[in-house]
């Protein structure tokens, strides 16, 4: 994946604000990194960028050699669909559906035929096996964030973003996420990019992007 030149821009109190300021890097096949900064530096804006859900006012993303950019909305759905799968601070689960249906949608998106099948196997992979049936609300905030893993792992996207995995959780189950997101990462060969505060899940990336208002400061290997 590589970013060029991105620039977001809005439009603020009657004066132009650029929340991500021409910021350029790639991310290579099957590495971690970690993007930091302090509340507010664009680190969110930035995740929504690289993976098509929010255009930029300027710049290129290319995922997979393909230019998102030039893609329209439908586009750059399909885009994810083929090669991204995202984690949410906020988990992002369907209410309605069970844990096992959540994570079947991918697969039955994209018409796998062996969509339960597939997705018992990995819900049973981060320990869930035993709560298929469960709906979210019916599930601790750590078993959601697992299912939330297995939905974006499900399809063996290349590219996995996530923004706070973390961020919603105790620091002991932080610490089982975080151990099960590396894992799966390591097990599946993932390309690895997420928005984190936890300096423990931001040391295990091999490389740390730290932003601050909008401009990418340094980029520093582990």
């Amino acid at each position: 994946m590589e970013a060029v030149g991105l620039v977001k821009q809005v439009r603020s109190d009657g004066r132009d604000l650029r929340i991500v300021d021409n910021v350029s890097f790639s991310v290579f096949p099957g590495e971690s990194v970690a993007i930091v900064g302090v509340s507010g530096s664009g680190k969110s804006t930035l995740l929504g960028l690289l993976a098509g859900l929010d255009a930029p006012s300027q710049g290129r993303v290319f995922l997979d050699g393909e230019d998102i950019t030039a893609l329209d909305e439908d586009g750059r759905a399909a885009a994810r669909a083929r090669a991204v799968g995202f984690v949410f601070q906020s988990f992002q689960l369907l209410p309605a559906f069970t844990a096992i249906e959540n994570v079947m949608l991918p697969l039955e998106l994209a018409g796998v035929a062996a969509a339960r099948e597939q997705a018992a196997a990995l819900l049973d992979r981060v320990g869930l096996g035993e709560r298929l049936t469960h709906y979210p609300k019916q599930l601790s905030g750590g078993e959601q964030q697992r299912v939330a893993i297995a939905r974006a792992f499900v399809a063996r996207p290349k590219l996995l973003l996530a923004d706070e995995p973390t961020g919603n959780l105790d620091a002991a189950t932080g610490a089982r996420i975080a151990e099960l997101m590396f894992a799966l990462n390591h097990e599946r060969s993932t390309t690895l990019v997420l928005v984190t505060h936890d300096e423990s899940v931001s040391s295990r990336c091999s490389r740390t992007l730290r932003l601050a208002s909008g401009r990418l400061l340094e980029s520093a290997r582990q």
